[in-house]
Parts: structure tokens; C-alpha cells; sequence
């Protein structure tokens, strides 16, 4: 295929099959690698230990076998369930890919993870996920409700139950928490939640469609965000800043590069509930102080749009081939590329 097209530059997203990719590279022809989380360098993609959900700072290598056991995957289609993930074909992908003529990614945080797995980090460039919707979000109403909004996936690493934990240590008693998405880890959330008592506070919808969801944006006073997993940006928190909310997180991965701990929102540490829990209630108790951190929050995001996707896209792409039309390109014009 190579032949055939003769491409000038190729993009790669997530993308990990080694025949093609040594194919690719091959070629010699210039190439750009978006990575947009942990799957690259890590076995189980998430970064942090299954069992104690402690956040992994190691690069990969043997330990990600032995003691993280990293190497046995889930495999909901096989007889056992499980199979076998190869350290030595993940390695032979990373050196693969170290032949990027650059790489694109979202936070410092994947910047200094890509860099600890032996990435040049000149090759390394930051593009903000954020794309400008204007100005027409609605804003909170931070109304006498003191509604806590969570919305994203209900998976283990997003921490839910953690959070549950944190809510059943708020001291006041006119707060509820809606609780949006859906996953794996909802039935046991759902059950931890009756057990500690919440279950006239907190109300799981599962999926909402995003035009309804912009109606809880507006009853909210407050976003709360319990990623335990490092977060590669974590996109859930700057969108609810769109509608001026501030936010309550622990302090996961790229979270805090957005999240200015007492500007825009409390970023807790690491698994804290109590402090969690102080930070949600301070909030509930002064609504000038959440309103004026929500407006800095939408501030924040404007400063995140501001830095175009597409327009760094063709910063990259024109200082690796400097004679890259990116315009055309995006117009599907005669100069050959390939994205895969």
C-alpha cells in the first residue's frame, strides 16, 4: 500500500499493530504519533496498580510483570476470560514509535511519562483536547438546591466509591450529588452507596443525552471529580467549567494543569475523602466564592481553546516537512499523507 501511495507524512493515532508499524517505519517516511493516554507505555493502559490503585511511576519494563502482573489482561471473549499481554511486543511498539519525527500529546503529565519511557523530549509537543464552542454555555444558577454534579464514566479508576465515601463525611444535610454515566462500577457503587447511608442524597441516572445534561450544569453549584488514575488532561472538569462551575478533584495525572487549587476550584489531595468532603462543603456554604471561582473557570477554558488543536497540528506537521500544506492537507488536496 506504502508503494502505491507514496505519502509524504503519516499520522498515527492510537494505533499498535506491529507488522504495520514496522512496515511504516520502514518507509523512512516522516512520522507524527498522537498518544492520547497511557496505552503506549503501559500494559494495563490505566497507570496504577489494579489492586491498591496506587498511581505507577515506573516506565515499562519487567515489573510490570512481576509485582504489578500487568501481563494478564482481561479478555472478556475468551474461556478464561483473560490472555496474555506480551511486555516484549508493548516495548517493541515504544521503540517503534521513539522514530516519530514527533509526538503529540495532551498534558505535561504524558509529556514527562513519554520522556521517563525515552522519548527526545524536543520530538514532544502539547496540544490542548479543548475546542472553542463560544460563548453560549449556560452558566450555573447556584441555586439554594446545592446540587453536586459527577459526570463521566463509572469506571473504577474515575473513583466513584471514593467519592461516595467523601460524601457520607459531609456534615450538612440539604446537598444531593446526581451521579451521570454509566460502566462496570456502577451496581457495586450503587450498592456502596445504600450501605453508607446516601441513598436519598445521591441519584444514579446513568446516560444522559449532553443536551440534558446541560440542565444539571445549570442547578449545580458544584463539579466533583474523583479520577484516582492519572489522568491523561481530564476533559469532564474544563467542561463543566464551560458552564462556570467550579471544581472539587483530587490531584490525578494532568488535573492540576487546569485546576489552580483555590482560583478555580480545590484540587485535594491524592484519595483525601475528608479533605474532599471539607473543600465541597466550603463551597455549599459560600456561593459568591463558587460562583467567582466558576467564572475564573471559564476563563480557564477560554485560555485552553486558545491554543487550537489544529492550529499546533500544523506547527508540528510544517517543522517536520516544512513544505507540509497543512490547508490543503485539511482539504484533501493532492499532497499525499496517510492517518492511521
Amino acid at each position: 500500500m506504502l508503494n502505491e501511495i507514496q505519502p509524504d507524512l503519516i499520522f498515527l493515532h492510537n494505533f499498535s499493530n506491529l507488522n504495520a508499524l514496522e512496515a511504516l517505519f520502514s518507509a523512512k517516511v516522516p512520522a507524527v504519533k498522537m498518544v492520547h493516554d497511557h496505552s503506549l507505555y503501559c500494559l494495563r493502559t490505566y497507570k496504577y496498580n489494579y489492586f491498591t490503585r496506587n498511581v505507577c511511576h515506573k516506565p515499562l519494563g519487567a515489573h510490570c510483570v512481576f509485582p504489578c502482573l500487568a501481563s494478564i489482561a482481561r479478555a472478556p471473549d475468551s474461556a478464561l476470560g483473560m490472555r496474555w499481554a506480551s511486555v516484549s511486543e508493548k516495548r517493541r511498539e515504544l521503540e517503534l514509535t521513539k522514530q516519530s519525527a514527533a509526538v503529540l500529546t495532551y498534558s505535561e503529565y504524558q509529556r514527562t511519562e513519554l520522556a521517563r519511557n525515552g522519548f527526545d523530549p524536543k520530538k514532544i509537543y502539547l496540544s490542548s483536547p479543548m475546542r472553542a464552542h463560544g460563548s453560549n454555555a449556560g452558566t450555573s444558577s447556584f441555586s439554594e438546591r446545592n446540587l453536586l454534579l459527577f459526570a463521566d464514566q463509572l469506571i473504577r479508576g474515575k473513583g466513584v466509591d471514593v467519592l461516595l465515601r467523601a460524601l457520607a463525611q459531609i456534615t450538612r444535610k440539604d446537598f444531593e450529588c446526581v451521579i451521570l454515566g454509566q460502566g462496570s462500577h456502577s451496581a457495586y457503587c450503587q450498592g456502596l452507596s445504600r450501605r453508607l447511608g446516601l441513598q436519598n442524597k445521591v441519584k444514579f441516572l446513568g446516560y444522559v443525552p449532553p443536551a440534558a445534561v446541560s440542565e444539571f450544569y445549570a442547578e449545580a453549584s458544584v463539579f466533583v471529580m474523583s479520577s484516582l488514575w492519572p489522568e491523561p488532561f481530564g476533559m469532564a472538569g474544563p467542561e463543566a467549567m464551560r458552564h462556570g462551575l467550579p471544581v472539587v478533584a483530587f490531584d490525578a495525572g494532568g488535573i492540576k494543569e487546569w485546576l489552580q487549587h483555590g482560583e478555580n476550584g480545590f484540587l485535594v489531595h491524592w484519595k483525601d475523602t475528608r479533605e474532599f468532603a471539607s473543600r465541597i462543603e466550603q463551597l455549599l456554604r459560600n456561593k459568591p466564592l463558587a460562583r467567582k471561582m466558576g467564572e475564573k473557570g471559564r476563563e480557564t477554558v477560554k485560555s485552553l481553546e486558545a491554543t487550537r488543536q489544529i492550529d499546533q497540528l500544523e506547527r508540528v506537521l510544517t517543522s517536520v516537512h516544512p513544505g507540509f500544506p497543512v490547508r490543503d492537507f485539511m482539504l484533501s488536496q493532492p499532497f499525499t499523507s496517510i492517518c492511521v
